[in-house]
């Protein structure tokens, strides 16, 4: 089979190539988009949750509702993005087991997630604006709830 072009010489006959081509390097990965790190710490704030309420039980029913929120901004995001996680989830870092230092670890969390969400949202286009900016009031809120 003998490449010609846009055409394929097949025992003397051209036929037009159609499907990829194994050895074509010209196609590059998509680029990431600009939601993605605001997607993967969505998946760690949800593990930092879990974890503290692994550490902290007495604070489980407070925590476990923040950790589903984070999860469903995740999952949104993606959706948005329209590519997959990538495999595996974040590992949550210690937490401590006090449930005032765990609290305090969260707030500080949430504080950052908060600013980078914000952040998001004043660079985003129009159409994620209200997405980017109903994760912020969320983060927002979670500080609140942590007191």
């Amino acid at each position: 089979m003998l490449r010609t072009g846009g055409l394929v010489a097949l025992g003397g006959a051209a036929a037009p190539l159609t499907g990829c081509d194994l050895f074509d390097r010209d196609q590059e990965p998509p680029a990431p988009d600009a939601l993605e790190p605001l997607a993967a710490e969505a998946l760690a704030l949800e593990a930092r949750y879990r974890a503290a309420a692994t550490a902290a039980p007495a604070l489980a029913e407070r925590l476990t509702p923040i950790a589903d929120a984070h999860r469903a901004h995740a999952e949104e995001l993606r959706r948005v993005i329209g590519r997959p996680a990538p495999s595996g989830t974040p590992a949550a870092a210690g937490s401590a087991s006090a449930p005032d230092a765990v609290l305090t670890e969260l707030r500080r969390a949430e504080q950052e997630g908060r600013t980078n969400a914000a952040r998001a949202c004043a660079e985003a286009p129009a159409e994620r604006a209200a997405l980017l900016g109903s994760i912020a009031a969320a983060r927002a809120t979670h500080v609140e709830a942590l007191k």
